[in-house]
Order: C-alpha cells, then structure tokens, then sequence
C-alpha cells in the first residue's frame, strides 16, 4: 500500500511540475514574465520561454514512451 501512495504522490509532483514549467514557459513567451533589460530583455524572455516549453513537452514524451 506504502509503494501505491509513493508512485500517486510521485506523479502528481512530476504533473505539478510539468504543469508549472508550461506556465511559465508560455507566459515568457506572451510576454507577462519579463528579463532586466541589461540581462537581454524580451527577447532573452521570449527565447528562454520558447526553451522551457519545447524542453518540457520532449521530457513529457520521454516519460510517456518510458512507461
């Protein structure tokens, strides 16, 4: 029953997390999050989001293919 609880709290935390970085992901794209302008700005904002949402759907594809 211990190993039942372990593998539901492990996957709600991994769906937590996927579900947190698409978030923010995506809102660097939109432009709600922002960088410093001396750190490069919207673009680096908008690239980095771009980062995070493509890296998050290829881990997401990974887990499922790894089940």
């Amino acid at each position: 029953m211990a190993k039942n609880q372990s593998k539901v709290l492990s996957f709600v935390a991994w769906l937590t997390g996927v579900i947190v970085s698409l978030a923010v992901g995506f809102a660097m794209i939109g432009g709600d999050l922002s960088v410093p302008t001396w750190l490069g700005g919207d673009v680096v904002a908008m690239l980095a989001g771009y980062v995070v949402v493509i890296t998050t759907l290829i881990s997401v594809v990974l887990a499922i293919i790894n089940q």
